[in-house]
């Protein structure tokens, strides 16, 4: 039996409506493709109709390409065809625009002669976030549209505008006041019948004229803003030399830009990206699991933590009880969520009178535990210290009522001993937010020995409410991010040790893609968190471990970073993203004398080299302990809470595609000097082997 269409087609009144119903988001299949290319044809022969309404049915017009053909053979009629029929219609053809417009969709409606948008309406090309360009004549209509250079930035930034900017920008033509779109549609057709107006095309209006020195403006700032990808230069190129040649020949250059892009090595890593952030969410183990309801929730703690949390569960529609010691306290986090959600209404996240109603009415800062008897899942957010925790956790096993989540917001501390406080071990969770937790999408799930399934389920389904990317991981100290983060930041403190300069590895590792160097991050975050974890762990320390002295010193003599106006680097008005302090080199050839050491130089790429290679090896130890279930979601804890350059995948996906042999002959290299730290993983070294990759490692008769 024939699938019906996504693509229906009616006229009354002397207008053809072209539906596209197409769920979830109306997503440009090979079979909505065919289903508008037949429409068109339909339109030509309707002796009915005079103009045609293009529109979508449910909450957004096209949202963009069909994710299930990714890395297919492309299927005809190919987009590029299907824009070309829509414009090419004799008949006037209005496209009503709503929801999200985006990539493939919006290049749908630039082929279409007319576009209104209703309210609320967002529209944008973002292919460059997944390595490409806009391949269906993006990159030549829009220019014809809005201008050069506002075309430049939304196809180099891939960032979407609201329907008012597109209006004002030229982008549709007029706003609807209905919420309709088959309506506004309809009533922006009967308006253009009555005038006359005969179909506009943009493929037929005259190139706008290239300002060299406004492209050579553009292409430093977006050299600059790109940071190494390929795909932002590749599309403002293709713009600017498109529109010196006939519309065709653009066309044709587009596309063969497209193609090449399609090939490249960062368009391979943004896919992967963008396919691990949708894995991360599939527990194949809760299939069927039912998450436990979650309206109201209970913070404790009201510091910078507890607040960007509070201010994401408000802003995600929650109830928010918040818990502090005393009266001062409770008012001091108050005040700070209210900043943090009215710096959301000046984003545009929310309006104001919105935000007014969540500080008045389903948010309290409370000084007693008893208000959270009557919520559903509360998250502490106190001190990192187990002691305090496991208090707290007492507390909370007391108060709280059966059947409600208690969840830790520990960054590194055993999540089974603070679960081991309550008698209902079953009910509690780590959920470590990363901060500001108000804006940062990461969430790392933190599922302990007796957790129950059900709270795992509610875990995901509260990341998934408050618009956050969650990611399982096992117990142990520092969980995914933070593990692995020791492991590369205790490389950069060996190369330290023995010759380079912080300044010198900070600016390798931004070489790399990462918007900061970890001495930079440690300035930003305080030195004090790093040297307070050297110390706990102290009483344990392997005595083979090398310890970074010249960051204790740092921390005892008051240099704790950006707070202080001192750390790595120095930090005033004349240079507030900080300026090297001239007295670190004296300070560290001391240090390394009075340990006996003779430093070395180390080029840029020995240092990329050991970092990237402590970053992999923690991570497949971390996936042969089943700490992580899959590479890919190791990747999505980089990616969104270390700053791992996503045009390069993530360090699994990195590793692979530079080749596991290489990156574990360099592990044994490196082993020769300091075996101790430099311990090769098992997974690694057998993949390396085989030639496997962590993507697919080889376990069980296959790894025999």
């Amino acid at each position: 039996m024939t699938e019906p269409s996504p693509v229906r087609y009616h006229s009354e009144g002397g207008i053809a409506f072209i539906e596209i119903d197409n769920p979830p988001v109306n997503a440009l299949s090979a079979a909505v493709r065919q289903g508008l290319s037949d429409a068109v044809a339909r339109l030509a022969g309707d002796a009915d109709a005079r103009i045609a309404v293009l529109f979508c049915a449910g909450r957004t017009f096209i949202a963009g390409a069909d994710i299930s053909e990714f890395g297919k053979p492309p299927v005809p009629p190919i987009l590029p065809d299907v824009v070309a029929t829509l414009e090419a219609s004799v008949k006037p053809i209005v496209a009503a625009l709503h929801g999200t417009v985006l990539g493939g969709g919006l290049e749908i409606a630039l082929g279409a002669h007319c576009r209104v948008a209703v309210p609320g309406t967002r529209m944008g090309l973002p292919e460059v976030t997944l390595g490409l360009l806009p391949g269906a004549g993006g990159t030549q209509r829009l220019p014809r549209a809005v201008g050069v250079e506002a075309a430049i930035d939304l196809i180099t930034s891939g960032r979407q505008i609201d329907a008012r900017k597109a209006l004002d920008l030229g982008l549709v033509d007029a706003l609807a006041e209905e919420t309709d779109p088959r309506a506004a549609g309809e009533a922006e057709a009967r308006r253009l019948l009555a005038e006359g107006r005969a179909p506009r095309r943009l493929s037929g209006v005259p190139a706008p004229a290239v300002d060299a020195d406004a492209v050579h403006a553009w292409r430093a700032k977006v050299a600059k803003s790109a940071r190494g990808q390929i795909a932002p230069l590749r599309a403002l190129d293709t713009i600017v030399a498109g529109l010196g040649l006939p519309f065709a020949d653009g066309m044709a250059q587009e596309r063969q830009a497209f193609t090449d892009l399609m090939q490249t090595p960062e368009r391979a890593a943004l896919i992967h990206a963008f396919f691990a952030e949708r894995r991360a969410a599939q527990q194949d183990d809760l299939a069927g699991v039912d998450a436990r309801p979650i309206r109201r929730l209970g913070i404790v703690g009201g510091g910078t933590m507890g607040q960007g949390i509070a201010a994401s569960a408000l802003t995600a529609g929650m109830d928010v009880t918040l818990v502090e010691r005393d009266e001062a306290s409770a008012a001091k986090a108050a005040a700070g969520i209210g900043k943090m959600l009215d710096g959301a209404v000046k984003r545009g996240k929310l309006d104001a009178d919105t935000a007014s109603r969540m500080q008045s009415q389903v948010f309290r800062a409370v000084t007693s535990y008893d208000p959270l008897a009557q919520v559903d899942l509360v998250i502490e957010a106190v001190f990192e210290s187990l002691e305090v925790k496991q208090e707290v956790f007492r507390t909370l096993d007391r108060v709280c009522r059966p059947g409600a989540v208690l969840a830790t917001n520990t960054s590194y501390l055993d999540v089974d001993l603070i679960a081991g406080a309550t008698t209902r071990p079953q009910d509690v969770i780590g959920l470590h937010f990363f901060s500001p937790a108000n804006v940062m999408r990461l969430l790392e799930i933190v599922v302990a020995g007796k957790t129950a399934p059900d709270v795992t389920a509610t875990a995901f389904a509260l990341a998934k409410k408050m618009g956050k990317i969650g990611v399982r991981s096992g117990v142990c100290d520092g969980f995914i991010g933070n593990r692995m983060m020791l492991a590369y930041r205790t490389a950069a403190d060996h190369l330290v040790l023995d010759g380079a300069s912080p300044y010198q590895v900070d600016q390798a590792v931004v070489a790399l893609g990462f918007p900061m160097g970890p001495y930079q991050v440690g300035d930003l975050a305080g030195l004090d968190i790093g040297y307070a974890t050297r110390q706990r762990k102290a009483p344990t320390r392997d005595p083979r471990e090398r310890v970074p002295v010249f960051a204790d010193r740092l921390v005892e003599s008051g240099r704790l970073g950006r707070k202080t106006g001192r750390g790595y680097y120095l930090y005033d008005d004349a240079s507030p993203q900080g300026r090297p302090d001239p007295e670190m080199d004296g300070m560290l050839a001391g240090l390394r004398t009075d340990l006996g050491i003779t430093p070395r130089d180390f080029s840029t790429e020995e240092i990329q080299a050991r970092y990237m290679a402590a970053m992999v090896n923690e991570g497949a130890k971390i996936l042969d302990e089943g700490i992580a279930a899959r590479a890919s979601d190791i990747d999505v804890v980089l990616l969104h809470g270390y700053g791992f350059p996503r045009w390069k995948g993530g360090p699994m996906h990195w590793a692979d595609a530079t080749g596991l042999d290489s990156i574990a002959a360099d592990i044994r290299r490196f082993a020769a000097e300091d075996p101790y730290f430099w311990q090769l993983s098992p997974l690694l070294a057998r993949l390396a082997a085989q030639g496997g990759t962590l993507a697919e490692p080889k376990t069980g008769k296959d790894a025999a």
